[in-house]
């Protein structure tokens, strides 16, 4: 029984060790304006969920104009500038709505 306790305890500690662990660096800083809906870790996620959904429609959407308009390869890194820029619009107009705006460091 002691040594399930122990271990437990072992594997919080390894867990909370590890937290520490994850790169933070490119997140933006979320500012509340006014009264946000959700806490910022929740409508961070919410919103990536967002801009990764805008940035599979806009890849596939891009693709969708090169076949109508006939050619025959999409320039890949002009589909790619397109998608990043959707799902970062989609990702910003998302937290907008949640109450927050967001700062980025440089």
């Amino acid at each position: 029984m002691a040594m399930g306790i122990f271990r437990a305890v072992g594997a919080v500690a390894l867990m909370a060790a590890l937290v520490g662990c994850i790169d933070h660096a490119n997140e933006p800083v979320l500012l509340a304006v006014g009264v946000p809906v959700n806490p910022p870790a929740v409508a961070h996620s919410l919103c990536m969920t967002d801009g990764n959904a805008m940035y599979d429609e806009a890849k596939r959407q891009y693709e969708l104009r090169a076949q109508l308009t006939g050619y025959a390869q999409a320039d890949a890194l002009e589909a790619e500038t397109i998608a990043r820029a959707a799902a970062h619009r989609q990702y910003v107009a998302c937290l907008s709505g949640q109450g927050y705006r967001t700062l980025y460091a440089n």
